[in-house]
């Protein structure tokens, strides 16, 4: 996708949910779209960074629209759960009782320092999947190793397996697009090579992959105090992050039920819920679900958009979530997305995707 299709879909998105909110649409179309409930996935939560180069902007919110967000959700009446919870009214649902269960990926410092403070002052419990090798320092941040090896440059030049890629990156908008442009075509490789090429440029840079992790990351110590935290679950989000449906078998199957068994040493609790990293249709599918019930998990969930509806009971391993995007930080998008709408017309009627 280029960089000036993305900033249209974005735009396209923004003037949407501005008409949802004027048509109230977010309010008549409940009954059409809105499902029993739904799981918002976040990432990181911190205070607003000065503009300009921001390619993984999407994936930050500030603790001011979370806190807008929870604020919204109690005013209308839905109900904050737990993943737990989440699960079982699938099975048993409560008529009239939307429900929001909210999840955090990764593992980031931030989450504790500037989400949990709000979360704790509306009462909500909440989430967070983490890849253990992030805790060890031993993973890499590679989609933020790109973004700044990318700021550090003027110049990209790399050789891969499909030719050579070369992008001035001079201004921010020619990073931007430098950006999009390699993350896109790396994301088309096996994941070694998407690995490789960012070591390389990270190379280029001065970058220092084992620093981000550490700045950016929670260290097991404070992972082991958050486990008993009234409110808090932990959940299972791989070793090493690895985009599943990339790799063979026995390599997910590892790294799923060896990331629980992890957790569950190191935090001494049983770990029920997993979430796969991307989480979109080319990381996990099908074979990625089978190993998620065969490893033990009581549910998982992806990043395919959508609503949970009671249907999903009989496919808990493929469970769809609704991102808080950091491009979208208004209340017209947040009712949007609990409306259900988008989804409705994304999915075109359909409730479940097992596949």
């Amino acid at each position: 996708m280029s960089f000036r299709a993305k900033n249209l879909r974005h735009q396209a998105f923004s003037a949407a949910f501005a008409a949802i909110a004027a048509t109230r649409a977010d309010r008549w179309g409940r009954g059409l779209a809105q499902g029993a409930g739904v799981i918002l996935t976040l990432h990181h939560v911190r205070p607003q960074r000065q503009g300009g180069f921001a390619p993984n902007g999407l994936l930050e919110i500030t603790p001011e629209f979370l806190d807008r967000t929870l604020m919204l959700i109690r005013a209308e009446g839905y109900d904050l759960v737990s993943l737990d919870q989440a699960v079982a009214r699938l099975a048993s649902p409560r008529k009239g009782r939307f429900f929001v269960a909210l999840t955090f990926d990764d593992g980031y410092r931030d989450n504790v320092e500037h989400a949990w403070p709000v979360l704790a002052s509306h009462g909500a419990p909440w989430t967070l999947f983490v890849t253990t090798g992030f805790a060890d320092r031993t993973a890499r941040l590679w989609w933020l190793e790109l973004e700044e090896s990318i700021r550090a440059l003027r110049q990209i030049a790399l050789t891969l397996p499909d030719g050579p890629f070369a992008a001035r990156a001079g201004s921010d908008n020619e990073k931007q697009r430098a950006f999009e442009s390699l993350y896109w075509r790396l994301r088309k490789h096996p994941e070694a090579i998407l690995l490789s090429a960012i070591s390389d440029l990270a190379g280029q840079a001065g970058v220092d992959a084992a620093a981000l992790v550490e700045r950016e990351c929670l260290p097991w110590e404070t992972l082991r105090a958050l486990s008993g935290a009234p409110g808090v679950s932990i959940g299972a989000h791989t070793l090493t992050h690895p985009m599943l449906a990339k790799h063979d078998a026995a390599f997910a199957q590892m790294e799923m039920a060896d990331g629980k068994a992890r957790l569950e040493a190191e935090l001494g609790m049983p770990i029920r819920h997993f979430a796969y990293p991307v989480g979109d249709p080319s990381s996990a599918g099908p074979r990625e679900f089978a190993l998620a019930a065969e490893a033990g998990f009581t549910s998982a969930v992806t990043t395919r958009p959508g609503h949970l509806f009671p249907e999903h009971a009989a496919h808990l391993h493929a469970l769809p979530r609704v991102s808080l995007n950091g491009l979208h930080q208004s209340e017209a998008a947040v009712r949007a997305l609990l409306s259900g709408l988008p989804f409705w017309l994304w999915n075109r009627g359909r409730r479940v995707n097992g596949r």
